[in-house]
């Protein structure tokens, strides 16, 4: 059960753990069971697909095919799998007052969910206050794509969703991209063809919910989100450790005090660096793919704080010991992780 949690739970951020099967989709959740054989028949399910099915599992040789009940695209609504494995979907605005009680999937369906998101990603970055529903464990953002995490490579091949009336969609809440009977090919075109129309990242998976001039200007005009979204992730992973009263760097502060007043800090537009958390006894660098923590004194972790904002090890050792920042370089280098962006050439 633990595969298949994380599999459905990855389905619904939109984000592939690691690549699928070139010619073959991921994951797949139907509405409707009559479709299965239409998608085994234009070859979108092979022997390497999951299928969730409403009601029980299929006989056919192929797929696995989990079954369940219960509805994964309106707000308030729950799915369950063989009666131990109970999934949540919630709206982004109701979430505040909602108690997490199992695994959650928090979605934006309409324009005000996305307003809400929006102030509370403002009022992290701005305070170090992030909402406490969100960086709960067991609760996962729906469609990061859509929402400043990064780019979706992978699409269809990653995921699907068959309505009732067969169409075939990224997510509940984006826009068709086929019909039941399409290739995954067709399917690719389309959804590319509906990307190519915005400057911004993935505009199919939440085409229903927010209208794409406004969703396209509101990322644009906050090229941090992605470390918004890493943040929410490091501090998750630092609260199944038992840890508490944490801050993240650049998020309401930094723990080397002057940090704040680097222009263009490296750190807030390079998604893919590691993020320093620090609390009164101990600091943490937090990797996101894969996810790994390293647990460092603080002095370490204001070395790590320079080379992160200033973005080169020129620039850092302008204002921190060389030594030490080279230290910390090598030493994390050799854990396979990288500190600056000049480190990606």
């Amino acid at each position: 059960m633990t595969s298949t949690k994380r599999n459905l739970m990855h389905w619904g951020t939109g984000q592939a753990l690691t690549p699928g099967e070139p010619h073959l989709v991921s994951t797949l959740v139907l509405e409707d069971p009559g479709y299965l054989h239409a998608l085994r028949r234009s070859g979108l399910v092979g022997a390497t697909s999951v299928v969730f099915l409403p009601g029980g599992p299929s006989d056919d040789a192929g797929p696995v095919v989990v079954g369940y009940t219960g509805s994964l695209r309106e707000a308030g609504s729950e799915i369950s799998i063989s009666d131990s494995f109970f999934l949540q979907t919630q709206d982004y605005s109701t979430s505040e007052f909602m108690s997490v009680i199992g695994p959650t999937s928090i979605r934006i369906f309409n324009e005000a969910d996305f307003e809400l998101f929006l102030d509370d990603a403002d009022r992290a970055k701005d305070e170090g206050q992030f909402r406490e529903f969100l960086i709960h464990p067991a609760v996962r953002l729906a469609e990061l794509p859509a929402l400043g995490a990064g780019i979706d490579r992978d699409g269809p091949r990653h995921r699907l969703y068959v309505t009732a009336d067969g169409d075939i969609h990224i997510s509940p809440t984006g826009s068709a991209i086929g019909h039941a009977g399409d290739d995954l090919p067709t399917l690719e075109k389309e959804w590319a063809r509906l990307n190519a129309e915005s400057d911004q990242p993935c505009a199919v998976c939440l085409a229903k919910a927010v209208p794409e001039a406004r969703r396209a200007a509101e990322l644009a005009s906050r090229p941090w989100l992605g470390r918004y979204h890493g943040a929410i992730a490091a501090q998750q992973d630092l609260l199944t450790r038992g840890e508490s009263d944490f801050r993240v760097s650049g998020f309401g502060g930094r723990l080397v005090r002057g940090l704040e007043e680097v222009e263009n800090p490296a750190d807030m537009v390079t998604a893919d660096l590691p993020l320093l958390l620090w609390t009164e006894a101990s600091a943490y660098v937090h990797t996101l793919w894969p996810s790994r923590t390293f647990k460092v004194e603080h002095r370490a972790g204001q070395l790590v704080e320079a080379l992160l904002v200033h973005g080169s090890m020129e620039a850092a050792a302008q204002h921190d010991d060389r030594r030490g920042l080279e230290s910390v370089t090598v030493f994390f280098a050799k854990a396979g992780v990288r500190l600056t962006a000049e480190e990606a050439s």
